[in-house]
């Protein structure tokens, strides 16, 4: 199976107050497999956001390589315009923070969103009804975010975030501020995602309870991938 993204070699380093240099990310070589859910595990500070902010072309890595589609699209190599485009049609996100417009309904979140797009105006609207009812907020569609639970809130956000048909997701620690029931919904929604529409998706996490619905876990350690966890098999 071709992988929808390959990393390879690639490094990440940051420069400190004294000068100094921290090494994020170590010569990362990674494949990420099509109509999967992908966890980037770790502790505070082992990489994995870094990582999946280079993979969703959010930032460039210092050095390395990240292919997407095909081992010709180095993305690292696009230039911000063409950057733009592919998070804007391709890509999708979704953080710990929803960022969801306060004085917005749920609908107007997503349908808002869709406004980015070239889709007019009818099928944004049909479009962020059919996503919101993916999600299953069809009876809160029209609520508030102010008048939503988190759980309920994170689900607006996904709904944003599958509204444009993207190829692939990155979630980092969506379940971060949510109660266990609430963030294994979330975790189930997110496998449907990738069962039932065929959607891929890489999330990053700390908590070892949601392990158990990812289809591939990779442990970051000190900006390097240690163990890889494929259904429960170590590799």
């Amino acid at each position: 199976m071709d992988s929808i993204i390959t990393a390879k070699n690639v490094c990440m380093d940051f420069k400190i107050g004294d000068g100094s240099v921290v090494h994020a990310l170590k010569g990362i070589d990674l494949e990420i497999q099509p109509n999967k859910l992908s966890v980037l595990r770790g502790r505070s500070g082992s990489g994995k956001t870094t990582l999946i902010n280079i993979l969703g072309a959010l930032d460039r890595p210092s050095s390395g390589e990240v292919f997407f589609l095909d081992k010709e699209n180095d993305i690292t190599k696009l230039s911000d315009p063409q950057r733009d485009r592919l998070r804007r049609v391709d890509m999708a996100f979704v953080f710990q923070s929803v960022a969801l417009i306060s004085t917005m309904t749920a609908f107007e979140n997503v349908e808002f969103a869709l406004r980015l797009t070239d889709l007019p105006y009818k099928e944004r609207v049909e479009r962020a009804k059919q996503s919101l009812v993916q999600v299953g907020l069809e009876k809160r569609m029209h609520h508030r975010p102010g008048e939503m639970s988190g759980g309920e809130q994170q689900r607006v956000a996904i709904a944003r975030a599958i509204s444009h048909s993207p190829k692939i997701i990155f979630a980092d620690e969506p379940t971060a501020e949510l109660d266990s029931p609430t963030a294994f919904a979330v975790m189930k929604l997110f496998k449907d995602l990738v069962e039932q529409n065929g959607l891929t998706i890489v999330m990053t996490t700390h908590d070892t309870s949601m392990m158990e619905a990812a289809d591939i876990v990779y442990t970051l350690e000190d900006g390097v991938i240690g163990e890889v966890t494929v259904n429960g098999t170590e590799e």
